[in-house]
């Protein structure tokens, strides 16, 4: 039987899924290691996405084929459940709904599940704390962690599930997750260790506990985790409206308000009106008809201030954290999260640190559990590129489990972490490791943003220089379609921006690390919002995505105060990437930088007053921006010869 006509007899059959589900049952006398190994023959992933067992399901239900059409998963996942259930019902103890109180008084919900035999009677707990309730992602966490001989916790913050009290994001997570980890270790399953891990936001809630650092916490996992005032919601002190519905999302209810959240054409409307109207950034809550006081609440704290910091390790509470670690990221779309902020901060508090870095070429969610999924099958491509093989990896399955055995059991240490920073070299087909971001490459490519937009390799006249000129306040580019915006395109997008060009380069050449660069300039204004992308053109006319980078200049000395530029004064903007990038530039391509200032419907606009950003309209553009780049301006490229 073909995949078409199986999905339509499910989907009009709706009992022959049943049916087929009840020829699945789950052999009482196999071991989890067994159901494992069974999953493993089949070629489903060990451990990657939300039911190792409704996965194999699938598998053997689906023999004939080599994919099944979604809304058949969908169907036999249901159908299996409740044998899903039953064999859950086997092999572990689950309490759901566990309410753990802080010593603020505050409830916090939690889901337990246990081996029903454990030997020894107390085990580790590995626990995952986060905003989204997601019933069958939650217990596939716990269950995932119990079958690997763990108490798997998997805990929701504060107003979230049977949590009373009214969710609010980030502020308190860091004191609850220390709360209840104190809590794990004295219940009587627990030998009083916690491991802890998540990604994105529950990466957050993990790097949030150990700004605490409870006792009983040993180790932790996190893949791209956000980082409160660093990538969200603001990155470089610019705002991004992408998370304007995010809090509506995880606030509205005690799960998920995923009808509004992906309310796709409001928040078009919504970006759209707001950047034809000229209006002021905080208005966006007016515009849309509905109060957003969260999404308020951040932008009254528009630089890195105590609000930001008091919800993240900061400064020398990075030297407290004597635990190992391990940071899984990408190199794109999210992938990095505030990964190397963290990285770097902890190595700069604490040389001696146990912190490791895997990152390769993933996008946010890839970042966090890898390129395979439930069925096994393996994502190849990311924005037109082609994945190198050996960067082929499930996160979850190959590292998670291993990491916190290595740490927490006497394991061995996964193969992949050979040191420190552990990187997949793009277009190499390689993993490579060193002991720091730095020692990734051995060398520095200097290029010079020449008069001529060339990216020189020798110095201009130091006074020379290319005025860009932007009308801020024009809205005719509302309805613009640009090109590119994949990994690998056809076409860069070079709107409002300045596009610098080098010579082909004379032989391959392995860009490694983080780049940076220096800028002198002079402005019409007080102030703007820098953009600076790199990428690759290959001799065959392609472009491929180098990492990319803004800042608020006003903020480039320091994220927390604000520094004015004074108006057709010369000045200096220093910086460093927060993307780290690792790939080989093959002979014959160019380096390709495009730079220029932000403006949008996707992201706040500075028109260069000098006043609150959020507080401005197109009324403060006044006359069009004026950016003159002087031939001492550079960036800097990492390299390994």
């Amino acid at each position: 039987m073909n995949r078409t006509s199986w999905a339509s007899i499910c989907l009009v059959i709706g009992c022959a899924c049943t049916a087929a589900a009840q020829s699945f049952r789950i052999p009482s006398n196999l071991s989890d290691s067994a159901v494992l190994a069974r999953a493993t023959a089949l070629g489903a992933s060990l451990a990657t996405l939300d039911d190792r067992r409704a996965a194999l399901a699938i598998r053997e239900l689906s023999a004939s084929s080599q994919r099944l059409e979604g809304a058949l998963q969908l169907n036999v996942q249901r159908a299996s459940a409740p044998f899903i259930a039953q064999d859950d019902a086997r092999r572990y103890i689950t309490e759901r709904n566990v309410q753990v109180f802080t010593p603020e008084g505050a409830v916090v919900c939690a889901l337990i599940m246990r081996p029903r035999v454990a030997r020894p009677a107390r085990l580790p707990a590995l626990l995952t704390f986060t905003i989204y309730v997601d019933s069958a992602a939650n217990v596939a966490d716990a269950r995932r962690a119990a079958s690997n001989a763990y108490i798997g916790v998997t805990a929701f913050t504060r107003g979230k599930a049977c949590s009373p009290q009214a969710p609010v994001p980030y502020r308190h997570d860091g004191a609850d997750a220390a709360a209840l980890i104190d809590w794990i270790a004295h219940q009587p399953w627990s030998d009083g260790r916690v491991g802890m891990y998540g990604g994105s936001y529950s990466g957050f809630t993990t790097w949030a506990a150990t700004k605490r650092m409870p006792k009983a916490l040993k180790a932790i996992m996190v893949g791209a985790p956000v980082g409160p005032g660093i990538d969200v919601p603001m990155e470089g002190n610019i705002a991004w409206n992408f998370l304007y519905p995010w809090p509506f999302y995880t606030t509205n209810n005690k799960t998920l308000d995923n009808a509004t959240y992906f309310d796709r054409a409001r928040w078009f409307r919504l970006n759209r009106e707001w950047y034809v109207s000229g209006r002021p950034y905080h208005d966006l809550e007016k515009i849309d008809g509905t109060p957003n006081p969260v999404f308020a609440e951040w932008l009254a704290h528009p630089s890195f201030d105590d609000y930001w910091r008091d919800m993240i390790p900061d400064g020398a509470e990075f030297a407290t954290i004597k635990i190992p670690v391990l940071q899984t990221a990408g190199y794109y779309f999210g992938g990095p999260g505030a990964a190397m902020y963290y990285f770097t901060q902890h190595y700069a508090h604490d040389p001696n640190a146990q912190h490791y870095l895997l990152i390769g070429p993933y996008d946010h969610p890839q970042a966090q559990r890898g390129v395979v999924d439930a069925l096994g099958d393996t994502a190849t491509n990311i924005a037109g590129y082609e994945i190198d093989p050996v960067a082929r990896i499930d996160i979850v399955a190959e590292l998670r489990y291993q990491w916190f055995d290595w740490v927490l059991k006497g394991g061995p240490r996964p193969a992949l972490l050979a040191d420190r920073v552990n990187y997949e070299v793009m277009g190499a087909n390689v993993w490579k490791h060193a002991p720091s971001i730095a020692a990734m490459s051995n060398g520095t490519r200097r290029f010079y943003l020449s008069p001529e937009l060339r990216l020189s390799r020798t110095q201009p006249a130091r006074d020379s220089s290319t005025t860009l000129r932007v009308d801020l306040a024009y809205r005719g580019d509302i309805d613009s379609v640009f090109p590119a915006g994949g990994v690998r395109d056809t076409a860069i997008n070079s709107y409002a921006a300045l596009t610098y060009v080098s010579d082909p380069l004379e032989e391959p050449l392995e860009v490694s690390g983080l780049y940076s660069g220096h800028l002198e300039l002079a402005i019409n204004k007080k102030d703007f919002d820098l953009s600076v992308q790199l990428f690759e053109l290959t001799a065959r006319g392609e472009y491929f995505q180098l990492p990319p980078f803004q800042m608020r200049a006003s903020f480039a000395r320091d994220l927390s105060v604000r520094h004015l530029l004074t108006p057709g004064a010369r000045a200096t903007l220093d910086f460093s990437a927060m993307r780290l990038i690792s790939r080989r530039v093959a002979r014959g391509s160019r380096i390709v930088a495009v730079v220029g200032p932000i403006k949008g419907p996707g992201q706040q606009i500075n028109y260069g007053s000098g006043k609150d950003v959020n507080d401005e309209t197109v009324a403060d553009a006044g006359e069009p921006l004026e950016i003159r780049w002087f031939g001492a301006s550079y960036i800097d490229v990492p390299v390994r010869r």
